[in-house]
């Protein structure tokens, strides 16, 4: 209920925000900036409908509807397929652009804007949004399509952002052409209309009471990781481990995630944004460069396990061996992307220099803080699925939200008492000094936490329970 009580609040606010936009863009574009309105809005508009779809992706719902009883009743599939593509036409994420564009056509019109124009060109905008709409449907249920619309948006923001190209060129000319024309605005609504029969037709094919319950036949191939056995309970887990990220899409995105980490440094070694260039950001971007994997996979032990942790309490499992393993696999991706970002060697010594040290103490001080978070996260994992890489808003409550202090801003602090009191290089040597105590004592942290992973076993249990 707090929830919903919050979710239309911020709808509330959202849509205020958009209504007044909406009534003073017109004449801050007009006033301050003494450019055209209608030119200003066509020229950035691309860049609204790519956040817009972003947006769509990681927070809209697809539409949901029990099938069965209606599969029974003398109900055309083509009017449940309908029904359901209709109910996502009701979406706040596509009525709260309605609060920006209908003002400002409104002001266009007000301000001797030609009425028909302007009205042809606000129903291509429209049209455009509801495209976004259908294919967000698709890209959620397409993973290749998905890829390709973010090879194509990097590919096009790389350009744009090192001025290679400005896409805003081509693209304004024809968002403008919808106003100076009487034909241009049908080309959105036959992409509206295609994606419409596209999904139309995705979802029938998949409304059969039966859909989903035939396998795939495939290939088996297996991989006994025997060279683990020396390793004991120890080695056990660790296949256990490298299998699920093998075999999953969960595991598999947070592979993705990890990757993707690796590279999040370019924003703040490259200067290229002005408000990053400092040397505490550095240091921020040297934690997070070699600890996505850490960050991604290691915060949700035990939850990865979620789907058979009942039956594994059942067995005589030391909970010590259980987070060593944990930890080993943690540490491993680690130092592998420590190795990978080798790269920011062409950025300086200094900079590699950082982020080594960031590696160093993602070891022997975040490593145990993710493991130790893990225990207060109770959320059960769906390793078929690809959403939510980062986890739900279950995931998160005080506890870990402490314990997610010291995992970036101590190292941050150690790093500046350093850099003031004495030098650059005696920072870096506070925060590996800090990696290597805690790598030291790692014994003795384990004893902790596995304390703690004892008093919460009972109540991630019956977290791992609940349904919906």
């Amino acid at each position: 209920m707090a929830l919903k009580v919050f979710m239309i609040l911020g709808a509330i606010y959202f849509g205020v925000l958009f209504l007044i936009m909406g009534l003073a863009s017109y004449h801050i574009i007009k006033e301050q900036m003494g450019q055209d309105p209608l030119v200003v809005v066509n020229k950035f508009i691309i860049y609204y409908l790519v956040l817009d779809l972003l947006i769509r992706f990681f927070l809209q719902k697809v539409p949901v509807i029990n099938i069965r009883p209606l599969l029974t009743l003398p109900i055309k599939r083509s009017t449940i397929v309908n029904f359901a593509l209709g109910k996502t036409a009701l979406s706040f994420f596509n009525i709260l652009h309605c609060f920006f564009f209908i003002p400002f056509s409104v002001m266009l019109i007000i301000n001797g804007y030609d009425v028909v124009n302007v009205i042809l060109w606000h129903l291509g905008i429209m049209a455009l949004i509801y495209a976004n709409n259908f294919l967000n449907l698709l890209i959620n249920d397409k993973d290749w399509l998905f890829w390709t619309i973010a090879v194509i948006l990097a590919a096009v923001g790389i350009v744009q952002y090192y001025s290679f190209f400005d896409i805003t060129i081509v693209t304004s000319v024809f968002y403008q052409g919808m106003y100076s024309t009487y034909y241009v605005f049908l080309i959105p609504i036959a992409v509206l209309a295609f994606l419409w029969i596209t999904c139309f037709k995705l979802f029938s094919k998949e409304l059969y009471m039966d859909t989903g319950l035939k396998g795939k036949h495939e290939i088996a191939e297996t991989q006994d990781y025997t060279w683990l056995n020396q390793f004991g309970t120890l080695g056990t887990f660790l296949k256990n481990d490298i299998k699920l990220l093998r075999r999953n899409k969960r595991s598999k995105t947070t592979l993705i995630m990890s990757v993707a980490f690796i590279f999040y440094g370019l924003l703040f070694f490259t200067s290229a944004i002005e408000i990053y260039d400092g040397p505490f950001w550095k240091m921020f971007a040297g934690i997070f460069v070699s600890g996505g994997f850490m960050f991604t996979f290691g915060q949700f032990v035990p939850s990865w396990d979620s789907a058979y942790y009942p039956l594994m309490m059942s067995q005589n499992i030391q909970y010590k061996e259980y987070i060593s393993s944990k930890w080993w696999l943690v540490v491993i991706g680690t130092v592998i992307s420590a190795v990978v970002a080798a790269f920011y060697l062409y950025f300086g010594v200094e900079t590699y220099l950082m982020i080594l040290a960031g590696a160093i103490y993602n070891i022997g001080v975040n490593s145990h803080l993710v493991l130790l978070g893990g225990a207060y996260i109770k959320t059960p994992i769906d390793l078929a699925s690809s959403k939510q890489a980062f986890g739900d808003k279950k995931a998160f409550n005080v506890k870990t939200l402490l314990l997610s202090v010291p995992k970036i801003l101590l190292p941050v602090a150690l790093y500046a008492i350093g850099y003031y009191f004495m030098s650059p290089e005696a920072g870096m040597i506070i925060v590996i000094a800090f990696g290597v105590l805690g790598f030291a004592f790692r014994n003795w942290v384990f004893s902790m936490i596995e304390k703690v992973y004892k008093i919460e076993k009972y109540k991630t249990l019956a977290a791992y329970k609940q349904k919906n």
